[in-house]
């Protein structure tokens, strides 16, 4: 009987034709207003906007010029060493003298000017013919510019652009300090480098070995951006960087910005 009487007291009352309809609330027209310029924002986006990638590959601190490696041109043993790791030499400067088995001495000279990186010979070793004996790297002045070799895939270095910006983390320098090391490439190489031509480049056959193991790679060199402000003089992603300069052969790794790529061909392809 409750809902009969409810009922029929609906019937009696007057239809509310006045009183206005509400279709949504203010909270929702808010929501689709917002949902209205994301869409618009992001349908922007696709058309205009770009994707940025980058490559990461192993690299070494370098001059432009790169190192030679120095032989023995006679069998013998070392009588002396005549210049120390670290040094800077001028072409024809001599490095090791080695005495012959029949008494006679051969001195090694520099090929070219530049910086002994590495002696491999000490007084007293025995030596054969063309053994390695030392690693000079070709610098004809000591404040010559670093600037970095990255050894990247052959598949990737298609896609590296000209002057394409690169980020250095540089072993010897911790990151969470002093950040990365700033670089932009300067060429981009045509052909691929086989470990004979990387170690004989950096004058070292371990970092030949170490470059080529995934494959034969394109050599990237970069130019590190200067600085004034730094110690190093070099520009880096912190304010100041480390209180030190930087040498050569000192390893890193880059990642290297590639071109950026449309939304829609990327999430379309």
């Amino acid at each position: 009987m409750q809902f009969r009487q409810q009922a029929l007291a609906k019937l009696r009352s007057p239809e509310e034709l006045d009183l206005p309809v509400r279709f949504a609330r203010p909270q929702g027209w808010l929501v689709l207003s917002v949902t209205i310029v994301a869409m618009a924002a992001a349908s922007v986006w696709a058309v205009t906007g770009t994707v940025t990638s980058t490559v990461d590959a192993p690299a070494v601190l370098t001059h432009a010029e790169g190192s030679y490696i120095l032989q023995s041109p006679v069998a013998g043993q070392v009588t002396a060493v005549l210049a120390r790791e670290g040094e800077q030499l001028a072409a024809n400067a001599p490095v090791l003298r080695v005495c012959t088995a029949r008494g006679e001495t051969a001195v090694v000279r520099t090929v070219a000017a530049g910086r002994v990186t590495t002696l491999a010979a000490a007084i007293g070793a025995i030596v054969p013919t063309g053994a390695n004996v030392a690693a000079v790297e070709k610098v004809a002045h000591a404040h010559d510019p670093l600037y970095a070799t990255v050894y990247v895939s052959a598949g990737s270095a298609a896609a590296i652009p000209a002057d394409a910006a690169v980020d250095l983390t540089v072993q010897s320098v911790p990151t969470q300090r002093y950040g990365v090391l700033r670089g932009h490439v300067r060429t981009v190489g045509r052909s691929v480098r086989t470990r004979q031509q990387i170690a004989a480049y950096l004058g070292d056959d371990q970092l030949g070995e170490q470059f080529t193991a995934k494959g034969r790679p394109v050599a990237v060199l970069v130019r590190l951006d200067r600085s004034s402000a730094t110690g190093s003089g070099l520009k880096w992603s912190s304010a100041d960087g480390p209180p030190y300069a930087l040498t050569s052969m000192t390893l890193a790794t880059a990642s290297i910005r590639l071109a950026g790529q449309r939304p829609v061909d990327w999430l379309l392809p």
